[in-house]
């Protein structure tokens, strides 16, 4: 783990994540294994559960499991770079587009979907992304439950 001012690399098996703690009232020190914040309690406890999120992350990553579920239309993915394109979703021709945060890795096999990277806020950002992509509207919601839903 090192800090440069407000800013925080921690390293580790699964990749390398850096935030940016910038804050006025908040002070980021690194001695040996230990990272010493100080500042207003409030502000305190959450960097601190940044920090671990972070450690966490490094060493043994986050993941979900989605699972695409259709009823009219077979739905098919696919990665390009760092965007995934949702075919084929309520029989549009034109593809939907969710962008893929940070190292974040998704991994499609069939129906399922596998986020996984070091950042807990990268993965949860790119499923965020994702659901949003494939939000239906215009649509009787309880008819058209076609989506991605969270399984693991």
């Amino acid at each position: 783990m090192a800090a440069e001012g407000s800013r925080v690399t921690v390293s580790g098996a699964k990749g390398a994540i850096t935030r940016d703690f910038s804050h006025p009232d908040v002070k980021i020190a690194v001695k040996g294994d230990e990272v010493e914040v100080s500042g207003p309690l409030a502000m305190v406890n959450t960097i601190e559960s940044h920090l671990r999120n972070m450690g966490k992350g490094a060493t043994e990553g986050y993941s979900k499991k989605i699972k695409i579920l259709f009823s009219h239309f077979p739905v098919s993915v696919e990665v390009k770079g760092k965007e995934m394109l949702i075919k084929n979703f309520l029989g549009e021709k034109q593809p939907r587009r969710a962008k893929i945060m940070g190292a974040t890795k998704v991994e499609a096999k069939g129906t399922e979907v596998t986020l996984s990277g070091p950042s807990k806020d990268d993965v949860g950002q790119t499923f965020a992304n994702i659901k949003s992509a494939t939000k239906i509207r215009n649509r009787d919601s309880r008819v058209f439950q076609d989506g991605f839903y969270q399984v693991e």
